[in-house]
C-alpha cells in the first residue's frame, strides 16, 4: 500500500489546526508547515502527533514548494488549516493511490462553510484550488506571493476526486476583513508591474463583485453571497490601490507645512 504524507500550511491557526489534524490522522505522515506562530500553534502540532517545520514566509508559492520538499512519501495530500478532509474523501484518496491507473495529480472539491450555511454557489462549490492530491515530483508550485499557481511535471492528465473535502474560511467578519487586507497588500505586488489607475481598480472592482453575484449565481446563497460578492469587490479595489500606492513610491504623509488657508 503506498504510503501517503499529508502536508498543513499554518500561521496563527490554533483555533483550527487541531481540526484539520484530527481529520488527517489516516495519513502515514502529517507534516505541519508554520512561519513561527505566536499562539501556539506549532506546540499544539506536535502535541498531536505531526512532525512540524518552520519555514520563513516569502509567499504562498515557496511555502508550498518548502512543504512538498519536506514530506517523504511518495504520495502527497495537501490540506490547509481550515479545511477538514471527509471520511469519504479519504477512503477515495487510499483508493486513488492504490490503483494501478492512477493518475499523478488530482483536484479536490470543496465545500464552503460561511454565515451559518453551506455556500452552494457564488463561485465556491465546488472550489477547487490547486491539485490537492497528487505525486511527489509530479507537480510544484509557481512563485507567486498569493493565489499561486501550479505547474503540472507530468504526461499524463490532470485527474479530479469526486468526494469533498470541507473548508470553514471565515469564523467571523473580522477574520474576513483581516485575510482581505492580509491578501490584498500580497495581490499588490502581483500588479506593481501594470499601467492601472483609481478608474481602473473601481472598473477591476465592480466586475469583482457582480462576477460573483450575477454570474455565478451568489444571489442564490442569500445574505451570505452578496456578503462573498462585496469581499471580492473590497478585495479587488483595495489591492489596485495598494498597487499604485507601490508605484507611487509614496506613502501617505503628513503635510511638511500647516495649511495657508482654509482654501488649502
Amino acid at each position: 500500500m503506498p504510503l501517503i504524507s499529508v502536508y498543513i500550511i499554518a500561521f496563527n491557526e490554533a483555533e483550527k489546526v487541531r481540526a484539520a489534524i484530527e481529520s488527517v490522522r489516516w495519513a502515514d505522515e502529517i507534516v505541519v508547515v508554520d512561519s513561527w506562530s505566536t499562539d501556539g500553534t506549532a506546540d499544539l502540532a506536535v502535541q498531536l502527533g505531526a512532525r512540524v517545520v518552520q519555514v520563513e514566509f516569502k509567499g504562498f508559492g515557496d511555502l508550498r514548494n518548502q512543504a512538498i520538499a519536506a514530506c517523504t512519501h511518495p504520495w502527497i495530500f495537501s490540506l490547509d488549516a481550515d479545511e477538514r478532509c471527509t471520511p469519504e474523501a479519504a477512503k477515495e484518496i487510499r483508493q486513488l493511490t492504490e490503483s494501478p491507473d492512477a493518475l499523478d495529480a488530482y483536484h479536490t472539491p470543496r465545500r464552503n462553510f460561511f454565515m451559518g450555511r453551506w455556500i452552494k454557489h457564488s463561485g465556491w462549490y465546488p472550489n477547487y484550488r490547486q491539485p490537492q492530491l497528487f505525486r511527489k515530483g509530479a507537480m510544484r508550485y509557481d512563485q507567486k506571493p498569493v493565489h499561486e499557481g501550479y505547474v503540472l511535471e507530468s504526461d499524463k492528465p490532470l485527474g479530479h476526486m469526486r468526494q469533498a473535502i470541507w473548508q470553514f474560511p471565515f469564523k467571523n467578519m473580522a477574520e474576513v476583513m483581516h485575510k482581505a487586507n492580509r491578501y490584498s497588500s500580497l495581490g499588490a505586488e502581483k500588479l506593481k508591474h501594470k499601467k492601472i489607475s483609481m478608474w481602473s481598480a473601481l472598473l477591476h472592482a465592480k466586475w469583482a463583485f457582480w462576477k460573483h453575484y450575477l454570474f455565478k449565481l451568489g444571489f442564490l446563497d442569500g445574505w451570505a453571497g452578496f456578503v462573498i460578492a462585496v469581499g471580492n469587490f473590497e478585495g479587488t479595489f483595495y489591492r489596485y490601490v495598494k498597487a499604485i500606492e507601490i508605484q507611487s513610491g509614496k506613502a501617505w504623509r503628513a503635510p511638511t507645512k500647516p495649511s495657508l488657508s482654509q482654501h488649502d
